[in-house]
């Protein structure tokens, strides 16, 4: 892969600096969410949510599973833009997977295995799988007898993407699917790496450095490249610590963070204001927004309301009730004079 040469022996494996974690993305996309799934994962990453490394001569072992039985197509994005296409090949023809299976690639027993060549950089692995066979006779070909991966004519990751949409526009899109892997081709010198501890005080915290999210707090991270980073560390309900670490190669970076509540502010009372009921009824009953709030006593009653539109009943036996709508934004009298 990434002129991935094939060489007869048994699989070689090897281990990598664990890389940042990034967004899986598709090269080619189905528009549609077919009942065919097709996973991609390669030997450093199960999970397909990493970006592992490789030296050049390292082993690597690309993997595909699918939910039905499919043909499934495996092309390379190499860092200079060119494609190759990995699955079929001179020496594994064979690429149907059947449901519900995972089939590696090169395959326990067989006589060859895959090694990582140059350039240096960043690399895409596309898994295509589709119900049906695919004609790729436009897409790639066999430049020479010696070669052992065909080669795309197609350049560049978008020049892939639309060059395979051609390959399957003629199929239903329930028929066909693609999921992407990632990893990157390293330099063959070893690069200094170091190693970065934050603790804190809270549970829950989490670690981001250099825009890039580790995960939790109170956790050794390992492998990390030595620089000068800047690294935010965020809890619930507290404000967010930021500071610039350095990291050592060979060393481990302490960082203790002690967090400090954030205390939200009292919420703001509303302004209340007093309006005095004038009535010459004693006696008679006072409701504000259908709450009674007291009763005339030597001619008045005052109350105490909020800024807005507010309701005052007046109830008193022997007169008519009164009832009327009054606007209040600032203190006031409000005189009312009941009617037999």
């Amino acid at each position: 892969m990434n002129k991935l040469l094939m060489i007869p022996a048994a699989l070689l494996l090897s281990t990598a600096a664990a890389a940042p974690k990034i967004s899986a993305q598709s090269i080619i996309v189905n528009p549609t969410t077919p009942d065919l799934s097709v996973a991609v994962r390669i030997d450093k990453d199960t999970s397909g949510n990493q970006n592992p490394a490789y030296k050049v001569g390292d082993g690597i072992t690309v993997s595909a599973t699918v939910n039905r039985d499919a043909y499934v197509y495996l092309f390379n994005v190499n860092p200079d833009g060119t494609v190759d296409q990995i699955l079929p090949n001179r020496l594994s023809a064979e690429n149907l997977v059947k449901a519900n299976t995972t089939k590696s690639f090169p395959a326990d027993g067989d006589n060859f295995k895959y090694t990582v060549a140059g350039p240096i950089g960043q690399n895409k692995v596309l898994a295509l799988a589709s119900l049906t066979p695919l004609n790729l006779d436009q897409l790639s070909s066999f430049k020479t007898q010696q070669d052992q991966f065909a080669t795309v004519n197609a350049k560049t990751q978008a020049g892939l993407a639309q060059a395979l949409s051609i390959v399957v526009t003629p199929l239903p899109q329930n028929s066909w699917v693609s999921d992407t892997a990632f990893y990157t081709v390293a330099a063959v010198n070893p690069v200094a790496t170091g190693s970065l501890f934050i603790g804190t005080n809270v549970a829950n915290a989490i670690v981001i450095l250099n825009g890039q999210r580790l995960g939790g707090a109170n956790v050794t991270y390992s492998n990390l490249r030595a620089g000068n980073f800047p690294i935010r560390v965020q809890a619930p309900g507290f404000r967010d610590y930021t500071t610039t670490v350095s990291i050592r190669g060979g060393t481990t970076t302490n960082v203790n963070v002690e967090f400090a509540q954030v205390v939200a502010p009292a919420p703001t009372p509303a302004a209340n204001f007093t309006v005095s009921i004038r009535s010459g009824v004693n006696g008679a009953r006072v409701f504000v927004d259908g709450t009674e709030a007291g009763t005339i006593r030597n001619g008045g009653l005052d109350v105490q309301v909020a800024r807005g539109a507010h309701e005052i009943v007046v109830i008193a036996p022997g007169f008519r009730t009164f009832m009327s709508t009054y606007n209040v934004t600032t203190n006031g009298q409000i005189t009312i004079n009941q009617v037999r």
